[in-house]
């Protein structure tokens, strides 16, 4: 991505007296007219850079902005090596390895030996995760069109999206982008994405704003829910609702309140309690359960046929 190819210029030009654009070209893989164009963003970004031509010469920073890199504390470095280290975690490849050694090898006197912030972004999918976020992430910095199956509860479909966002979110990863087949903007879940490719196709940046990632706005609730649960079981509901989403009864039981956004991820979310919750409101979900288990009960009987 251009950004990270910004800031990794940068960080080459704090560390060292002078380099030149072929270095630059062969190190970032990009051309030298890239790399031209590249110094030109950087100075219009206000970033004093010296260029200068024939034997001898190459590209700096003015001494005087060099100096200015002490404004970055301990802490300051810190925080930024832990997000570096965040984003290793799910990349599939060594770049944010090699943008850490750069910033540790020119930085040693801001970076205490002992980190104090350790973020780990991959999960069980981390092997099927990496190689979806990296190939949407040369799509969003080209500007290419993605093509993949999505798996959704309505059912199987292939989509074309113009991406703009990754988002990390709710402990998943999700892809925020323009969908051609339903014009308009959608956010997909990366796990349910599969034979996700960057096209050949270019398209033109709409204006796309950040996605709005409020609970509000992805999950609007209006599903009254009322439940009890056996006080063992309070460790769960504290973790996932907080610790104000239950009063406790004179039997010791919870009684848990909330708002739900979807009828079918409520059961599904209460049976995974067993016998250790019951559902009281709203009363549809009640009656759909209460069918889910005689149908359960029948499929599960010892004399079943198999």
């Amino acid at each position: 991505m251009k950004i990270d190819r910004l800031i990794g210029i940068l960080s080459v030009l704090l560390q060292e007296e002078k380099t030149t654009a072929p270095e630059l070209a062969e190190q970032f893989e990009v051309s030298k007219r890239t790399i031209n164009r590249d110094i030109e963003d950087l100075c219009k970004a206000g970033i004093p850079i010296r260029t200068v031509q024939g034997n001898g010469g190459g590209i700096s920073i003015m001494d005087g902005y060099r100096m200015d890199r002490t404004i970055l504390t301990s802490k300051d470095m810190q925080m930024i090596l832990a997000g570096l280290r965040s984003l290793d975690s799910v990349s599939g490849s060594s770049y944010y390895v090699q943008l850490m050694e750069k910033i540790q090898a020119g930085s040693s006197e801001f970076i205490s030996s002992r980190d104090s912030i350790l973020i780990d972004l991959s999960s069980w999918y981390r092997d099927s995760l990496a190689p979806k976020i990296e190939t949407i992430q040369d799509a969003v910095g080209e500007r290419h069109l993605i093509t993949f199956r999505y798996y959704a509860p309505v059912g199987e479909s292939e989509r074309t999206v113009e991406p703009y966002y990754l988002v990390f979110r709710w402990s998943n990863w999700y892809l925020w982008g323009w969908c051609c087949d339903r014009k308009d903007f959608r956010l997909f879940k990366l796990n349910r994405m599969d034979n996700v490719w960057k096209t050949e196709k270019v398209f033109e940046c709409r204006d796309a704003a950040m996605p709005d990632l409020s609970n509000e706005k992805i999950f609007p609730g209006g599903i009254k829910v009322k439940a009890l649960f056996s006080p063992d079981m309070k460790w769960r509901l504290v973790e996932e609702f907080g610790p104000g989403c239950f009063i406790e009864n004179n039997d010791g039981r919870l009684l848990f309140t909330a708002d739900y956004t979807n009828l079918e991820n409520l059961i599904t979310w209460i049976m995974t309690f067993g016998d250790k919750a019951e559902l009281l409101e709203p009363k549809e979900a009640r009656e759909k359960m209460a069918r889910m288990l005689q149908k359960m009960t029948t499929v599960y009987k010892e004399d079943a046929v198999l």
